[in-house]
């Protein structure tokens, strides 16, 4: 399911599923987005610091999840930042009431864990995308600016548009082109998942991952992790996103060369025929270019191209 157009005067429903934000910083959000010409509802345990870290106990923030989705004037949803604790909230999510009322669902980060559910149990294509307060409010440039307003603007063929100064690299020529649903998104977020019943799922699908922080040895055993839980035994593909203030002590030795070591070390007997594609730039870094989870991803190394094909 592809979500409908956003258009301008739509509502769009303002929603923090981990951390909060301050007064101050969520009264520039909604700034943001009037000025934008979008009404805006928004849920009271934004700016709410009674759950640490968190927006509020994890019952409150997905009952505001359910009443966005569930809110007929409601048209889009988005995540005003990530953070910490989107998973607490994961058992009061209803799912049934997702499937029903598909929307427009923005985030990333913390937020990976509902993109990827969202997708998998409930047949809606949600959106790795820029959040308002992370990203929208401070530095908003062109091409993450295009890159949402195109995402968001029906079913149809998208192509990646690779920004100035950012080209694609070949990892892996593979097989030279893959076709799959996109699945994935913040590398310890899909790790962590395992073993739930939220693991993200990804057999016969293209396997996005992205990093922010820590020390490249934290994220190699989250990535031989991936390894040993078999989630790159049937990929199709992998696209290798922004790996943002990463700690590396060998230049040589960063996250694409770890992704790679782990992919080439599988069971599989035809690991050097997955095609593996890096730099796309989506993640914590500028641009933010949105992907579409759950659409139709086609990964071309010949031609350094990505196409999304959503819906009809």
């Amino acid at each position: 399911m592809y979500p409908k157009k956003l258009e301008k005067g739509d509502c769009i429903g303002l929603v923090a599923c981990s951390s909060f934000i301050s007064e101050e910083r969520f009264f520039a959000c909604v700034e943001f987005l009037e000025k934008r010409s979008y009404r805006v509802k928004s849920a009271d345990n934004i700016t709410s610091n009674k759950a640490g870290y968190m927006a509020g106990e994890e019952a409150v923030r997905s009952r505001w999840l359910n009443r966005m989705f569930s809110d007929p004037e409601v048209d889009a949803i988005f995540c005003v930042r990530g953070g910490d604790g989107s998973n607490r909230m994961i058992t009061g999510v209803d799912l049934d009431l997702v499937r029903a009322n598909p929307k427009i669902f923005v985030g990333y980060s913390d937020i990976t864990t509902l993109l990827n559910l969202f997708a998998e149990k409930c047949g809606l294509i949600t959106f790795h995308g820029p959040m308002v307060s992370s990203n929208m409010v401070d530095l908003y440039d062109e091409e993450t600016r295009v890159s949402f307003e195109e995402m968001l603007s029906g079913p149809g063929q998208y192509d990646y548009r690779v920004p100035k100064d950012h080209p694609l690299v070949v990892e892996q020529k593979g097989t030279g082109f893959a076709a799959a649903p996109l699945a994935g998104g913040n590398l310890e977020l899909v790790a962590t998942s395992i073993g739930t019943p939220y693991e993200v799922q990804t057999d016969g699908k293209i396997l996005f991952l992205e990093e922010v922080h820590g020390h490249i040895g934290n994220m190699d055993r989250t990535v031989f992790q991936l390894r040993d839980a078999g989630k790159l035994d049937r990929v199709k593909g992998v696209l290798l996103g922004q790996f943002t203030d990463m700690r590396i002590d060998e230049p040589d030795y960063g996250p694409e060369r770890v992704i790679m070591d782990a992919i080439r070390s599988t069971n599989r007997s035809d690991a050097d025929q997955v095609p593996v594609l890096s730099n796309v730039q989506s993640g914590h870094g500028q641009p933010m270019l949105t992907l579409p989870i759950g659409a139709m991803c086609e990964m071309d190394t010949e031609r350094k191209a990505i196409r999304f094909r959503c819906g009809e």
